[in-house]
């Protein structure tokens, strides 16, 4: 049984639950110490950058006993104008599971997604990155044991992490996601909707705001760099409108007890200060392991293992 990622709707909340919990267990080194991916093959296509996620997946797919094949942004026919359905016809009969990175519309993961012999892995859409938000849930467990009632901060873009995570946290009881973005820069609409959705059946609460003023008591602060991969700001003084968007201390002190997270790669003295992001209240980088973790549990979810 072959099953895609394309998007956090695409899990049902029991699915969303048990990536979560299953990637806790490879954390503790608790989860049965087969191969669940023997004799599989996982094709990893990453058109842009990335350290986290293909690592991530890379070294997830051979711990797991999968073999592994990359192609880089150059290497399939697609480039030649063999359209995605056709090279998925293709891949599907070779291929256990495919990850891929776009950075574009969601569409193309959807055509590569239109068969049943191969799973696919959103690995970041230009609209969405749902193995983020697994990562990021995986994390908040971690830490505090459990995702409902926690309250967390996001400032900076709408972009595709906040996206996935606007999806996920809605999901969980009581949990509260409160967005600050610059004005222009928000979540799009039709993932709020999505949200409100699930917010009214789990009880969370997502609120979207353009200013840093308020802000309400949070267990987590959250940002990510101001240039989102494969992005390209609409006008040359962007920097102006994010700059009261830019985590510091102060910030922090003004959320005590509150923890940092970031999915990186960072900026230091941009999106976050040094101060903030190397101090005693991050675990941004035990967020970026946990996507290692996270990423084991969606590979064993997707090749129906």
């Amino acid at each position: 049984m072959r099953r895609h990622l394309i998007s956090i709707d695409d899990l049902g909340d029991d699915d969303l639950r048990w990536i979560v919990a299953r990637g806790v267990e490879f954390a503790a080194g608790t989860a049965e110490a087969d191969r669940p991916l023997r004799d599989a093959v996982v094709g990893v296509l990453f058109r842009k950058t990335s350290t986290r996620t293909r690592t991530a997946f890379s070294a997830g797919a051979l711990r797991l006993g999968a073999n592994l094949i990359t192609y880089g942004p150059g290497d399939l026919q697609e480039n030649t104008g063999e359209s995605a359905e056709d090279t998925a016809a293709v891949l599907s009969r070779m291929l256990d599971v495919l990850v891929a990175r776009t950075a574009g519309p969601e569409a193309e993961l959807r055509a590569f997604a239109a068969q049943s012999r191969m799973a696919v892995v959103n690995a970041m859409s230009a609209v969405e990155h749902p193995t983020q938000a697994l990562a990021d849930l995986t994390t908040m467990v971690r830490h505090f044991g459990d995702v409902e009632g926690l309250r967390v901060l996001y400032v900076g873009e709408g972009n595709n992490t906040a996206t996935a995570l606007t999806l996920a946290l809605s999901r969980y009881r009581g949990a509260e996601l409160h967005l600050r973005t610059p004005p222009g820069y928000g979540v799009e609409e039709s993932f709020l909707r999505r949200a409100a959705v699930s917010a009214k059946t789990s009880g969370a609460v997502v609120t979207h705001g353009h200013d840093m003023t308020d802000l309400p008591a949070v267990d987590i602060v959250y940002t990510t760099r101001w240039q989102t991969t494969g992005s390209v700001k609409p006008t040359p003084d962007w920097r102006d409108a994010f700059e009261p968007f830019q985590v510091d201390e102060r910030l922090m002190e003004s959320c005590p007890g509150a923890v940092f997270m970031h999915d990186l790669p960072a900026h230091r003295g941009e999106e976050v200060t040094a101060e903030v992001l190397d101090g005693p209240s991050s675990i941004a980088f035990e967020q970026a392991e946990n996507k290692y973790h996270s990423a084991r549990a969606v590979l064993q979810w997707c090749a129906g293992r």
